[in-house]
Formats: C-alpha cells, structure tokens, sequence
C-alpha cells in the first residue's frame, strides 16, 4: 500500500513541479531558471515544515507526501533534508556530501550531455 501512496503522491509532485515551473517562466521571462529554483526552495522549505526536528510516524501521509509528492516536486529537498541530517551528527562528512552531491551531478549530466550527442 506504500507503494501506491509513494506513486500518487509522485504524480502529483512531478506535475505540480511542472505547472510551476511553466507559470513562473510565464510570468518572469528571464534567461535564468527561475522556476526551477523556486521549485527547490520552496520544496526544501516544505520538507523542512513537514518533517521538522521530530521524529514523525512512518504513516500513509509520509509516503504520499514527504517520499512521493516531495520526491518527485524536488529532489532537492531530499538531498538539503539529508544534509542537515548530517550536519547533526558529522560536520566534515556534510560538507563532503554536499560537495561530492553538487560537483558529481554536474559532472555526470553535462558527460551524459556530450555523450549523447
């Protein structure tokens, strides 16, 4: 049944992320990926209201929105949640995360870029 929760709540999310995105291009007409970054912000905002500093009960709404709507709104929220996880515990391995996260993603689309074409 998570399952099918984590899927809906992915639907959801992935559509949201476009609309949003389609709007803000819209209306800010601007050579910069606004949309998207706003799509992030507000995504690790929410992850962050949702999940908080408590520890919260592994329930349908979890799945539907913290995993699947959130998952798929942004990913960012996912990575920024995780770091802050890590921040608690480990410092140096935070800031490897967020380094290794930022500079291997780049890297690995703009190789799938060139090797694509």
């Amino acid at each position: 049944m998570n399952i099918l929760f984590i899927g809906l709540g992915g639907f959801l999310g992935a559509i949201s992320r476009y609309l949003l995105n389609e709007v803000v291009i819209k209306y800010i007409p601007i050579n910069f990926p606004t949309g998207i970054l706003i799509v992030n912000i507000l995504g690790c905002l929410v992850i962050g209201l949702f999940l908080g500093n408590s520890i919260i009960s592994k329930d349908y709404m979890y799945y539907f929105f913290g995993i699947g709507f959130l998952g798929s709104f942004t990913t960012m929220s996912a990575f920024s949640y995780q770091a802050i996880e890590l921040f608690n515990t480990n410092i140096l391995i935070a800031c490897s995360y967020i380094i290794l996260t930022l500079t291997l993603t780049i890297l690995a689309t703009y190789i799938g870029i060139n090797f694509s074409k």
